[in-house]
């Protein structure tokens, strides 16, 4: 069982403050939230490896005791972070549009060419989690299969039943998917050679979407 101060602030509150402000389960999301921004700027700032449990801690306000009371090893926290991006994201997109469309998924490309950090984690983690009784496989293989149904929700709203080319919607997401994974990748490998936002539209452009490389006004694909 853990000591009732294991999960307390680092600097004062104590037990009067943890009665208030909501109850115990709020307080409990209030320091999981804190945990996760704190885990993901020290991402952004210093990348996933050198972004130490005690760091995440202490930029929370908690003690490292309290931070492993919610995320008991440095990969549940990762896998937290990459939760909560989705989530933030999500509504972040939903509040834009409404729904997932292919400009929204292009927007958000732009974004993460901003947030290295949060890319690399994702890059890194996703490819662990393959092998076995990896803590990251569950969030994983959920992930990419709401990924694939939301991709091919937003396709079928944007083409219809058939793409041009003539892939369906379901045979068009997984490489949506796969092209969005891998243009991250050689972007953190490269970024000076490759620019993961234009290589991005390249491709919407195949499928019929967005604008081609060359397309200047008025010869734009995308219709509204």
């Amino acid at each position: 069982m853990t000591a009732p101060d294991q999960d307390g602030p680092r600097h004062g509150g104590g037990a009067g403050a943890r009665r208030g402000g909501g109850g115990r389960e709020a307080q409990r999301a209030e320091r999981r939230e804190a945990l996760l921004q704190a885990a993901m700027e020290l991402i952004a700032e210093r990348g996933y490896r050198r972004t130490s449990l005690a760091a995440v801690a202490e930029r929370a306000g908690l003690t490292q005791q309290g931070l492993l009371h919610h995320f008991p090893t440095k990969e549940l926290l990762l896998v937290g972070v990459l939760e909560a991006r989705d989530r933030w994201d999500l509504a972040s997109a939903a509040a834009a549009s409404g729904t997932w469309r292919t400009d929204a998924l292009a927007q958000l490309v732009d974004y993460n060419a901003t947030r290295p950090g949060i890319v690399q984690t994702y890059t890194v983690l996703s490819a662990d989690s393959v092998t076995e009784d990896h803590p990251a496989r569950a969030f994983f293989e959920s992930r990419f299969r709401a990924v694939r149904a939301s991709m091919t929700e937003a396709l079928r709203a944007e083409c219809g039943d058939t793409l041009p080319g003539g892939l369906t919607p379901e045979r068009a997401a997984p490489l949506l998917s796969a092209v969005m994974d891998g243009l991250q990748l050689q972007w953190l490998l490269d970024p000076e050679e490759v620019d993961m936002p234009a290589a991005f539209r390249d491709f919407l452009a195949l499928l019929g979407r967005g604008a081609g490389p060359g397309a200047g006004p008025g010869e734009e694909t995308d219709e509204d």
